[in-house]
């Protein structure tokens, strides 16, 4: 029996989160079915993390036992003609038997981006949160050093979560724009675009913490969160006192440290 770790990439937007359910298409389903093709085995493939529906996946990593003889190099090539366009097998290697993908993993990096300006985009709407108002990305910035560190973060936490130990270690917390300009036509150097990408790192997420984070910088930003006291909503792990939980479409499983 061989235990082989594969990496994804995934457009979530078709897909109730990566976890198999019952009466919705999830990306774990997809990808067990296309395995099952390859391998004429019934696989079950352990994901490294669940995410949402809609969230998206840079480097979501996972893992399966197989009695299959298909070199591991080459089973992208075979499961890329057998998988959906928005499903992307990137590389698989052959790893020790005890490897688990979630249970091994020492930290992941999630990117969050955020499309500040005053209408949507009719392109990248499952891609980007779209907020309409102005955000001061320097307060962002000043807020974003809070949470750095080894905190108890049952504040930005959504319910109906069971885990008991709420303590994170968050290892970077970074905030930056991005300003497009259009240089043709009519609008020649009109700055159309403000987009902001918030980074953060961590040995481990609570359930919906990136976008409550998020959601969180985004009320400093636009005053409706004092920035002076984003260390006592850390410290009283009040949900009600952070912020919203920001859209799915905006946030991308990035990398899993191992």
């Amino acid at each position: 029996m061989r235990n082989l770790m594969l990496k994804l990439e995934y457009d979530g937007t078709n897909y109730h989160g990566w976890q198999r359910q019952d009466n919705a298409v999830t990306v774990q389903e997809v990808l067990e079915n296309a395995l099952k093709k390859i391998t004429k085995e019934d696989i079950s493939v352990t994901g490294c993390s669940r995410t949402d529906t809609g969230v998206h996946a840079l480097g979501f990593v996972c893992n399966f036992y197989t009695q299959g003889n298909i070199p591991a190099d080459r089973l992208p090539y075979a499961l890329n003609s057998i998988l959906p366009y928005d499903i992307v097998a990137l590389e698989c290697q052959e790893v020790f038997e005890d490897f688990h993908a979630r249970y091994w993993a020492k930290g992941k990096k999630y990117r969050y981006r955020i499309l500040n300006r005053g209408f949507p985009s009719a392109f990248e709407r499952n891609y980007v949160c779209h907020w309409p108002y102005p955000l001061d990305i320097d307060l962002m910035q000043e807020a974003a050093r809070f949470f750095i560190g080894e905190h108890d973060f049952k504040a930005f936490m959504s319910s109906g979560s069971a885990v008991k130990d709420t303590v994170r270690n968050v290892y970077d917390l970074t905030v930056d724009k991005k300003v497009a300009v259009c240089t043709k036509g009519y609008m020649n150097n009109q700055k159309l675009n403000h987009e902001i990408i918030i980074e953060i790192s961590a040995n481990g997420f609570l359930y919906n913490m990136v976008r409550i984070i998020v959601g969180t910088l985004i009320y400093v930003a636009n005053g409706k969160i004092k920035l002076e006291d984003i260390p006592d909503i850390i410290m009283q792990g009040d949900r009600r006192k952070a912020g919203i939980t920001a859209p799915p479409q905006g946030l991308y499983l990035v990398e899993v440290y191992y």
